[in-house]
């Protein structure tokens, strides 16, 4: 029997990155002359990459950017980020003892991130955090990436798991509507990046702190879905 996985975005849901997304994005607008962003402006930023949550700032500052300035700008973003890492970012409350809880009772984990692999491994190598995961993929480890199935999928594939016997935990659209478009059960962190309420994104359950991440409500949520499936047969 294969042991049920549970994977987790990255920024947002199992690490805070909030202080240095928002640092290296400041450093990097600041050669255009773009104001400052701000925690409440990140999450309309963030989710779909570094070059995407650059041209996403300067929409907001409703200043043109031709692609030859992003690529310039995407190449000090990164330079800046990386030297810096892992700075101020670290795990959420009660995350690594969600994640020893779960992997004592027998489950695997996994993280679905759409962070480059290049800031990804770094960031939770630095963490101490890359033994205890079967398996990362990033927004550029497959041609598809969340909200798209294949990299949830591809995902579990690489972990060892099983979809009957997985759930994704994140804090945005692209997770919830992942997990679904995967046919695997969701849970939201009310907690993240998200710009809108994480209830109305339709997950499996939400959480609004660690504690409440436990083996018996992964088992539960399994378990409701593959009652659902057979319903729908």
């Amino acid at each position: 029997m294969t042991a049920p996985l549970v994977i987790f975005d990255l920024d947002g849901t199992l690490i805070d990155t909030a202080p240095d997304l928002i640092d290296s994005l400041n450093h990097t607008i600041a050669v255009a002359d773009l104001a400052p962003v701000t925690f409440e402006d990140l999450t309309h930023l963030v989710g779909q990459g570094v070059r995407v949550m650059i041209r996403r700032a300067f929409e907001l500052r409703k200043t043109p950017l031709d692609e030859a300035t992003a690529e310039r700008l995407f190449n000090r973003f990164m330079e800046h980020y990386e030297a810096h890492m892992p700075g101020k970012s670290r795990p959420y409350a009660g995350a690594v003892e969600c994640l020893d809880r779960l992997s004592t009772a027998g489950m695997r984990l996994a993280i679905c991130t759409n962070k480059a692999e290049r800031l990804a491994f770094p960031l939770i190598e630095k963490l101490g955090l890359s033994d205890r995961f079967a398996a990362m993929t990033c927004g550029d480890t497959f041609a598809a990436r969340k909200p798209d199935a294949r990299h949830i999928l591809g995902t579990i594939e690489r972990a060892g798991g099983n979809p009957a016997a997985s759930v994704m935990v994140g804090d945005s659209v692209n997770d919830i509507l992942a997990a679904h478009n995967a046919g695997i059960p969701s849970i939201a962190v009310s907690f993240g990046y998200s710009d809108v309420a994480v209830e109305t994104l339709d997950p499996g359950h939400v959480i609004s702190g660690y504690d409440e991440l436990t083996a018996d409500l992964v088992e539960k949520l399994m378990s409701r879905e593959a009652r659902f499936i057979a319903a729908a047969k």
